[in-house]
């Protein structure tokens, strides 16, 4: 088992740094889909983390082999490919149709999917404290979508299907995350997301446009090579924030992300207006945002947060036992 090195403000500072990245992400993504097509960009964004990560290996001699896979990790191998193409490809489908915050909150469903996918396959547990976070989620995405909830349940216009793709590509990524759990098994971190980030290129390759590139503004460009960095820094502030500090905190600060979305478009709408637009919300909908990522935290921090209880309940039956 995995212990934590202790050193937790630096997790926290990793967590954060991951939190601030994956929240400005969805805004340099919005630009550079006005001068690409979803499946090219997550090409670009796949090809130059993947070749990054295979010259880092390949320098280091750590590069994976995979007869430790067996028949039984090959699939699992595909099944991550297939769920991390799917997922990036349609999470810039819904992006086109929808605003950085709203398409950054409904992403939060997908460790949630991920969490019941490891009650089913893993049998983990599911405590109080998560249920109570889940409701706390499911309130606050009442909350957040009270303009629009009639045009959600009543009609199918771009706004529903751009959700209803995000939350598609929230069900594809909790396929990857369960495969790549099992992958982690027989390679390290950097191992997997490299052969997976290479082999989803080079599935979408006969898809891709390349040559769009050169329609892009020199803005466009800086900002399609600070996505591909973007992909690789976040994920590698990720691993190793869980490398020194224990995996329910990261999870719960990482929740602030959507938060982190409202905050930056807020500020570039206000700084570049012609290109950034503002969230179109509610006071009320601000408040389901909030509720969502306070639901999503409960829910990462749901196990410790009741061993925290037990335990206290045990001290303090122990300081009311009588002498004798």
């Amino acid at each position: 088992m995995h212990i934590s090195s202790g050193r937790w403000l630096y997790g926290m500072f990793l967590a954060l740094l991951t939190a601030v990245l994956w929240g400005v992400l969805p805004i340099q993504l919005k630009q550079v889909l006005r001068a690409m097509d979803p499946v090219t960009v997550t090409w670009f964004r796949l090809l130059v983390a993947g070749s990054i990560l295979f010259a880092y290996l390949a320098a280091s001699r750590r590069l994976p082999r995979f007869r430790p896979l067996g028949k039984k990790g090959k699939w699992l191998l595909a099944l991550a490919i297939a769920g991390l193409s799917s997922n990036y490809v349609l999470y810039l489908a819904g992006l086109t149709l929808l605003s950085p915050g709203t398409t950054q909150l409904v992403i939060q469903v997908a460790p949630i999917l991920l969490l019941v996918g490891s009650l089913l396959v893993f049998r983990e547990r599911f405590s109080l404290g998560q249920g109570l976070g889940l409701a706390v989620l499911l309130l606050g995405f009442g909350l957040f979508f009270n303009q629009r909830l009639t045009e959600l349940l009543t009609s199918l216009s771009d706004y529903t299907t751009g959700v209803l793709t995000v939350l598609l590509a929230a069900f594809v990524w909790a396929f990857y995350g369960l495969a790549q759990k099992q992958l982690l098994t027989v390679w390290n971190s950097l191992q997997v997301m490299m052969v997976i980030y290479l082999a989803c290129a080079l599935l979408l390759t006969p898809w891709a446009s390349p040559l769009q590139a050169l329609a892009l503004s020199p803005s466009q460009g800086w900002l399609l090579f600070a996505c591909c960095l973007n992909t690789l820094v976040a994920y590698g502030a990720f691993a190793e924030a869980l490398a020194h500090w224990e995996a329910s905190r990261v999870s719960a600060t990482l929740a602030i992300t959507p938060l982190i979305t409202f905050v930056s478009v807020a500020l570039a709408a206000s700084w570049w207006p012609g290109y950034v637009q503002p969230e179109q919300i509610n006071w009320l909908a601000y408040s389901g945002a909030v509720l969502v990522v306070l639901g999503s935290a409960l829910i990462a921090l749901g196990p410790s947060l009741m061993v925290g209880l037990r335990a206290r309940r045990a001290r303090m039956q122990g300081l009311a036992k009588p002498l004798s």
